[in-house]
């Protein structure tokens, strides 16, 4: 594919239309190329010969519309940062009109500004609405800006910035960090893409992920422009493996454009030396994408880029649908060089990027001055940029919906046809019930894309029959295992493949992972549970269906490798992060765990981690348990009701039962009264932090029933660290002088399972030494003289680790 700003100026682009002419001069800042007019000519007289626009002249005076719209957008943008009002006469601001702190991502706004007006150009000329994603978020002044002035605004931003002085509302909402009563944000505006982004689906919060999901999200037939970062580009691995995922069967067209303004916050980028830039392209072409350069300071440079890329791609994907060509297809990838910042003051400086101005215009008269000067040149006159807004929002002559409503934004699959499979009682990997489910799964629901995210390993991990399914997604299969039309994506890269899943909100999901890497995926996820929390919070919540993220080979059981491997971390993280959102799950054996899975994956908006062992366990619950576990999150499985005071055992984890279990048998020999309580779902338990938590959340009443306050006396067994679980579900713990909470204490290495609970004091035996201090009894009261020493590391710890696995 020939890149525009390669392409030789073409002596004849001249026209008698004159509204080639008008558009042809540009306005303000906007200048056009002579590549830029023949690529533009060349489009006008395809979206005619198509039937899309009824002439040349209407395609032009659309450009020179959207040419206007840009500027009026910088304009805007650049008086989000530093004004609290506008005059849209476009008479100069007094000192009063300026903020006493601007703030704002300036530069980078301001180069998002022709790109997304290019967007909305674009569906307009060819009567259709494309989804859109922007992986630099903080640039969402450009995306609000252009959506305020076409009316493309959900109804909280209507009612704000579409009345009398809205643009004043807008600019003075920006970065002003008034709250509502309740603490939160009062403007339905944001730093970052955000819930109230109309069209908005990704924060963009972390630089790179965007990159890694792009191709993963849209179906067959539908289309969508991916605004990338070209400092991401440097920063995020697996970026440039988009060709050997994609593919025609199921995804939807792709059109990813780097903003290419060189710089990142305190410097420039590689990509900001010619050099740079040159090796950058060399690169993608080696890795199957299509590079296109073209102008990134021109609208219609834009319009021009992104119609061709889509047309080539889907000539590439028709042909090879039919078998008419191989994988990997060639990704077209729009490069558009600009400087950050380009159309005000400070463009292509360190200091564009933020306030590019050297000083606040609301003390500075210098500042003051450059602000009118710069900004006076993108004013357009109110009555001909309503004129302009006017031609280009069309919706409802060409019965498509508004952007901020595009297929991704409104992802809302069918419920999941969920299968029922039979509990089983001999001993068996947990793992399995995760391997039978998802297969079950995805064979009754094949109109549902099935992703599954795979760091390496997937067999080790017990789901070889999901493997043998649904297979690596490979360009060149070597084996039964590997498919070009696989379902699985797997590389060395957690980012990259929980990526995968994260984006697939069309279908089915499962991620799975060792525990201990699952943690590299944690900045994918939180960005995830954080919109999708914010989306209910403004009345939109998101309504793609759960999944889970399999925590397996973990903490306890990863003793054939070093302490690198054995980390609660990931699943203490993601308790900490709001529970109506984000669950975390700590099934026992194949029941509990295969009754909690329907569960997961009928939810909507809320992903799962699952802290499941891969080794054989035993069967604890039976079918009728299981299904009570996954409703209340916690469940009764022993009691002794011998007279006396009676010791409340509770464990979290599926060795931590196993070892409280027995130490109940130890105290039931010695007529000790008991109750042991086994907690699946810790987030039931804790103190709610809002409404919406507390919807999750048991009651008082049912939390006594389970943990009755007459049992004075508590130890409590925890996969996670003690702290992290006793912080979380204090109210277990009433009176913290007669508790102990016993887990993961940073202790590892090469140990098997019985070794790596002793080397946390996390054993039977230390269990029933914690029951005897808490029970103000002699620490040997229900242990040998021989189990006594090897508890308090006087003795041999195989008395005490003998006879378990």
């Amino acid at each position: 594919m020939p890149s525009p700003n390669q392409t030789e100026a073409v002596a004849n682009t001249a026209t008698t239309c004159p509204e080639f002419e008008l558009w042809r001069r540009g306005y303000g800042v906007i200048q056009h190329s002579e590549s830029t007019c023949f690529h533009s000519t060349s489009l006008a007289e395809r979206l005619v010969k198509a039937g899309l626009q009824p002439d040349t002249a209407t395609v032009f005076r659309k450009l020179a519309a959207l040419d206007r719209l840009t500027s009026a957008g910088l304009w805007l943008v650049v008086h989000m940062t530093y004004a609290n009002r506008v005059d849209v006469s476009g008479k100069a601001l007094r000192p009063q009109d300026f903020k006493a702190n601007p703030e704002g991502h300036t530069g980078g706004a301001l180069n998002m500004v022709p790109g997304y007006a290019a967007y909305l150009a674009l569906n307009n000329l060819t009567g259709r609405t494309r989804s859109w994603l922007m992986g630099q978020g903080h640039c969402v002044a450009a995306v609000d800006a252009i959506n305020v002035l076409t009316g493309n605004v959900h109804p909280e931003q209507q009612k704000r910035y579409l009345v009398p002085d809205g643009l004043s509302h807008l600019a003075s909402d920006f970065y002003s960090y008034r709250q509502k009563p309740d603490g939160s944000v009062s403007a339905p505006l944001g730093s970052h893409v955000n819930a109230h982004t109309a069209g908005g689906i990704l924060e963009g919060g972390y630089l790179g992920f965007a990159e890694l999901q792009y191709a993963h999200m849209p179906l067959p037939g539908e289309s969508l422009v991916a605004f990338l970062s070209d400092g991401a580009a440097e920063e995020q691995r697996g970026s440039d493996w988009i060709p050997r995922w994609w593919r025609a069967d199921d995804c939807g067209l792709v059109l990813p454009v780097m903003i290419a303004n060189g710089r990142r916050i305190e410097q420039r980028t590689e990509l900001g030396t010619r050099e740079g830039l040159e090796r950058f392209e060399s690169h993608l072409a080696e890795r199957g994408f299509d590079p296109y350069r073209f102008d990134g300071r021109d609208p219609a440079a834009f319009v021009c880029a992104l119609f061709e890329m889509e047309q080539s791609l889907k000539y590439s994907a028709d042909q090879a649908f039919r078998g008419e060509s191989h994988y990997p297809v060639r990704i077209p990838y729009g490069i558009a060089e600009t400087v950050k910042g380009f159309g005000f003051y400070g463009a292509g400086t360190n200091a564009a990027h933020n306030l590019p101005l050297p000083g606040n215009p609301r003390i500075d008269s210098r500042a003051r001055e450059l602000f009118q000067t710069h900004s006076a040149s993108l004013w357009v006159d109110p009555s001909e940029l309503e004129q302009c807004t006017d031609l280009l929002n069309e919706h409802a002559i060409q019965g498509r919906e508004l952007e901020r409503d595009h297929p991704l934004a409104r992802r809302n699959p069918p419920d999941p046809v969920t299968p029922r499979l039979p509990a089983i009682h001999e001993q068996t990997s947990p793992m399995r019930a995760v391997d039978d489910f998802f297969r079950a799964l995805v064979k009754e629901n094949r109109h549902l894309r099935a992703r599954v995210g795979n760091p390496d390993e997937l067999s080790s991990n017990r789901l070889g029959g999901v493997l043998s399914d649904l297979k690596h997604r490979v360009l060149d299969p070597e084996n039964d295992q590997e498919s070009i039309q696989g379902n699985v994506i797997t590389a060395l890269n957690e980012e990259a493949v929980v990526s995968a899943c994260l984006a697939n909100k069309a279908g089915l999901n499962l991620v799975a992972s060792y525990e201990a890497f699952c943690v590299k995926m944690l900045g994918a996820i939180r960005q995830e549970l954080i919109f999708a929390r914010h989306q209910k919070e403004v009345g939109r919540p998101a309504r793609w269906l759960g999944f889970p993220i399999v925590a397996t080979s973990h903490t306890w059981e990863n003793g054939k490798n070093e302490q690198s491997h054995q980390d609660t971390t990931f699943c203490e993280s993601l308790l900490g992060e709001m529970n109506d959102v984000s669950r975390v799950l700590f099934p026992a054996d194949y029941n509990s765990t295969l009754a909690a899975l329907p569960g997961v994956y009928t939810e909507r908006g809320r992903i799962t981690c699952m802290v499941i062992p891969k080794r054989e366990r035993p069967c604890v619950f039976d079918q009728n348990e299981a299904e009570t576990l996954a409703r209340h999150g916690a469940l009764v499985v022993d009691e002794d009701t011998s007279e006396g005071e009676p010791l409340l055992l509770i464990a979290n984890g599926a060795y931590q039962l196993s070892e409280a279990i027995r130490a109940c048998e130890r105290l039931r020999e010695t007529g000790t009264p008991f109750r042991l309580v086994y907690v699946q779902e810790p987030g039931r338990f804790r103190q709610p932090r809002d409404t919406a938590e507390a919807a999750t959340c048991l009651s008082e009443f049912e939390r006594e029933r389970l943990f009755p306050h007459r049992i004075h006396r508590r130890v409590a067994l925890t996969h996670m660290r003690p702290e992290v679980f006793r912080g979380h579900v204090h109210t277990l713990f009433p009176e913290p002088s007669r508790a102990r909470v016993l887990g993961y204490t940073n202790r590892g290495g090469t140990l098997n399972e019985a070794g790596m609970l002793f080397a946390n004091q996390c054993s039977w035996g230390h269990a029933l030494a914690a029951c005897a201090s808490v029970m103000d009894k002699p620490p040997g009261t229900w242990l040998s003289s021989a189990e006594l020493a090897a508890v308090e590391g006087r003795g041999d710890p195989v008395v005490i680790t003998r006879g378990l696995p």
